[in-house]
């Protein structure tokens, strides 16, 4: 693919986007230049039909170490709310797109790095990979990454995050839900696709409906969460290719009865 970008590469592996932070140099922190490229990179991925799912990279030692203070610290207040505007689109847009989106992480990935993690449907971490949100050590709380991370490992543990600012490991973020996968930093790479490729099975539509479907419902409470999938379930089971699925599975079983 062409790379018209400064902050990012993207490539192809077959049915898979792979967009690669590529500021080394600055620990790949996010500028506001580097937050519209990633925003806009994405989008031109899941717009494309022969795209069925997205890692997100890395390039360097560090995933992410957070928000680039050299493009913060002389910002004003309308400013400063431009950029975090500019961070909310990213992270929403990861949660919009119609597939799958793996992270792929080693290093550090903090404050808004880990926000990154939190956001992504999936993440895939090196064993030698730490996680923080920092703010609770200074004076600049992590608002910000709280958001996507309450929602990744629940508000106690994201609280001893915030509060205490102290890193964790790749185990304890697998343990707490933060990540899905810890492997060897040589198996990231073939693992973070795997993943990918994995979670990308089947039709593209259907995946698409249902990870809408899936963050839609997470916040309802019980009713509300029921009552919107069965709608959406219903809806969707009108698809030519969900009425097809349906016949091969019967034309397999020989009858709707799973055994």
């Amino acid at each position: 693919m062409d790379r018209p970008y400064r902050n990012v590469v993207v490539l192809r592996d077959a049915d898979l986007g792979i967009v690669t932070m590529n500021r080394p140099e600055r620990r790949n922190a996010l500028s506001e230049a580097h937050m519209l490229e990633l925003t806009a990179a994405l989008s031109k991925l899941g717009a494309r039909e022969d795209v069925r799912a997205v890692v997100i990279a890395a390039a360097g030692p560090v995933f992410c170490a957070g928000h680039d203070f050299a493009d913060m610290v002389e910002r004003g207040l309308d400013s400063m709310r431009e950029l975090l505007a500019v961070c909310a689109d990213l992270m929403r847009t990861i949660r919009e797109l119609p597939l799958p989106v793996v992270a792929q992480v080693q290093g550090v990935a903090t404050a808004a790095g880990c926000q990154l993690v939190a956001t992504c449907d999936l993440a895939v971490a090196a064993d030698g990979a730490t996680f923080a949100t920092p703010g609770g050590r200074g004076a600049w709380f992590c608002t910000t990454p709280m958001v996507a991370v309450s929602r990744s490992i629940g508000h106690k543990r994201a609280l001893e995050m915030l509060y205490t600012g102290d890193p964790i490991d790749a185990k304890k973020a697998l343990d707490w839900g933060l990540v899905n996968r810890v492997v060897p930093a040589e198996a990231l790479a073939e693992e973070s696709t795997r993943l990918a490729r994995a979670a990308s099975r089947g039709s593209r539509v259907s995946k698409a409906i249902g990870k809408r479907a899936y963050y839609d419902t997470i916040d309802l409470g019980i009713e509300a969460a029921y009552a919107h999938a069965s709608e959406v379930m219903a809806a969707s089971s009108m698809a030519p290719e969900a009425r097809e699925a349906m016949r091969r599975f019967l034309q397999k079983k020989g009858s709707g009865v799973i055994s």
